[in-house]
């Protein structure tokens, strides 16, 4: 049996990542393997103890998940830190625990005493991930570490002086609801050098800018002269974020970025925002040459009630979002030209945002539940009626570069009150979102738009059209089987049966699901995109299923950046699974070769 083999150091502390204290994992280190050995070692001194006790082993190995090599001086422990080791040169732990035999009264103690999962950590490798469930049996166990993506680079004037410390930030390409977007995925310090680097990120698209910086060296700022400034840059020197240079890294990999930036004079902003209650913040954005995303910035003085700041020469789109206890209150928008001089001016308007109208008609063919269901916020109780029962409707942005949040339907003002209605809706394009939990959506329209393909576009302090859902419950399904599936490797499973033949709940070999299954709707087929998972056998059936078209797709692990709203990326999975077209009270049955992601 190995347990920690020694405290650990101070000396150690470049082997933990950046930003945990050396002291505390020592501490921590130090009283899980006291506490272990205290605990596993104590062993009863009776005759009949040791004949109805057999020692029980927790055995495996550490391994890098792309080299597969192993993993030296991993930290090793379970999620309550009873239990903690490092693994050897080859990767390998091990714990040593006492096992009461079946049918005797330490039979349930013992079982509770067993970790139910174990946990690898080493710097350098990614912590998702990295826990592993513990089989019945004293089958060896293999946890996996990602190795992490690391960008590097440095930051250069022309004239080779670096600025003391630029800030950088990093954005990461993800897909939700099928859509890709970018989203902040961290940020740093260049060094006084200008090198920089971000660490323990997963495989990925990413792009990078830098932060305005302005120069306030002591030995050239005159506070009274012309101010100078370092405008954001962004990834291959682009001009702004949307044509910034991506950088793709896989696990393990290093990629590099190198970025350059100029000085330029920056002149003083001044906008008076009219219409602003006391109350009332704001949020201010700032796109340039009429190009959205992050760069320049701005700041709102809530005392004088004006936006301010610095900008260099160009032309700029100024938007502004009050809030007010968490809800948007108003929007506007502005377009200056900084040509050499301040700008002071003109005033800005914020409009109301108007209210958006959700209209639902019901098509139901089941008896309808006429219940309520009361759920309790705090203080205060809301009773929900009708469509609110089982329905909700968020507004997600449509456009990469907007940084605004989604909308959902408003909570009830009181008993009574059944409307619908999305409030705070700030202008731009949004994807409609309709979750249920009773049928399926037939329909979704705002005037002449389906929302289903099409975005739905807010105006600037105007109303829309209501949004006009169907909903229905005669829905379909698709079953069948996927060739290819192998043995899944044991996983945890709560309930099971000991060798005397009593229940107890505990960890077993279980298997996890063989295979994930994809229902991606083909463009103007009339599906919604829905997921089921795979038996140990190969065969599925699917949720229940709007009608509609579909691509059924069946991979070897979950997928999270399948883009079905991109008909482009949807083309690259035309030849890896049958289209199929079901009408509503259908039953289809497919046969799907599994499409695994290692060839």
């Amino acid at each position: 049996m190995k347990y920690l083999e020694r405290p650990l150091a101070c000396s150690d502390r470049a082997r933990f990542r950046p930003g945990i204290e050396c002291v505390r994992l020592c501490r921590i280190f130090t009283l899980a393997a006291l506490f272990v050995a205290a605990t596993l070692t104590a062993r009863p001194a009776s005759a009949q103890d040791s004949t109805t006790e057999t020692a029980e082993h927790i055995r495996g190995a550490v391994v890098n998940s792309v080299t597969r090599q192993p993993i030296y001086r991993a930290l090793v422990s379970s999620p309550d830190n009873r239990f903690a080791t490092m693994t050897d040169e080859e990767g390998r732990f091990e714990f040593t625990l006492p096992r009461a035999a079946a049918g005797t009264d330490n039979a349930a103690a013992a079982i509770d005493y067993r970790p139910t999962a174990l946990f690898a950590r080493k710097p350098g490798f990614l912590t998702d991930n990295s826990s592993q469930g513990l089989p019945s049996s004293d089958q060896p166990l293999t946890i996996m570490l990602v190795p992490e993506a690391v960008i590097v680079g440095k930051v250069t004037l022309p004239n080779s002086d670096a600025p003391d410390s630029i800030f950088l930030q990093i954005y990461r390409r993800q897909v939700q609801d099928g859509t890709a977007r970018w989203f902040p995925a961290g940020g740093t310090q260049s060094r006084s050098d200008g090198e920089f680097r971000f660490a323990d990120l997963p495989a990925g698209i990413y792009k990078l800018l830098t932060r305005e910086l302005l120069d306030r060296d002591p030995a050239s700022f005159d506070p009274q002269g012309p101010q100078y400034g370092y405008p954001p840059v962004y990834g291959q020197n682009a001009p702004d974020f949307d044509s910034a240079g991506t950088i793709y890294v896989s696990a393990g990999m290093t990629g590099v970025a190198n970025l350059s930036l100029t000085k330029k004079p920056y002149y003083r902003v001044r906008i008076p925002v009219a219409n602003v209650p006391s109350d009332t913040g704001i949020n201010v954005s700032v796109s340039a040459a009429g190009h959205k995303g992050p760069g320049f910035s701005l700041g709102y003085n809530n005392r004088d009630q004006v936006i301010e700041g610095m900008l260099p020469d160009g032309s700029y789109t100024i938007e502004a979002a009050g809030y007010s206890a968490g809800q948007n209150t108003g929007t506007g928008s502005l377009t200056i030209a900084v040509n050499g001089a301040a700008v002071r001016g003109p005033a800005m308007t914020l409009a109301p945002n108007s209210p958006i109208r959700v209209d639902v008609k019901e098509e139901f063919t089941s008896a309808d539940n006429t219940g309520t269901i009361t759920l309790n916020s705090g203080r205060r109780s809301v009773t929900l009626r009708g469509p609110r029962r089982y329905l909700n409707v968020i507004l997600e942005p449509a456009d990469d570069s907007e940084r605004g949040g989604a909308a959902s339907l408003r909570s009830p003002t009181g008993p009574g009150d059944e409307a619908l209605a999305i409030e705070s809706t700030r202008p731009g394009r949004y994807w409609v979102r309709v979750i249920t939990s009773r049928g399926y959506v037939a329909s979704v329209r705002s005037g002449n738009i389906d929302l289903r393909y099409e975005p739905l576009v807010v105006p600037a302090g105007g109303s829309t059209s209501p949004i006009e859902i169907t909903m229905r419950d005669d829905t379909a399904e698709i079953d069948g089987t996927v060739e290819g599936i192998t043995p899944p490797a044991p996983s945890l499973n709560p309930l099971a049966t000991n060798g005397g033949g009593s229940s107890f709940s505990g960890p077993v070999a279980m298997p996890p699901p063989a295979a994930h299954i994809y229902f991606l709707p083909l463009a103007d087929g009339g599906g919604q995109y829905s997921e089921a998972w795979v038996s140990a056998d190969g065969s599925f059936n699917s949720p229940p299923l709007a009608p509609g078209a579909y691509r059924v797709l069946a991979f070897d692990r979950p997928q999270s950046d399948i883009e079905y709203r991109n008909p482009e990326a949807a083309r690259a999975y035309e030849t890896k699974g049958p289209a199929v077209r079901i009408a509503g009270g259908q039953k289809e049955h497919v046969r799907l070769q599994l499409i695994s992601l290692n060839e």
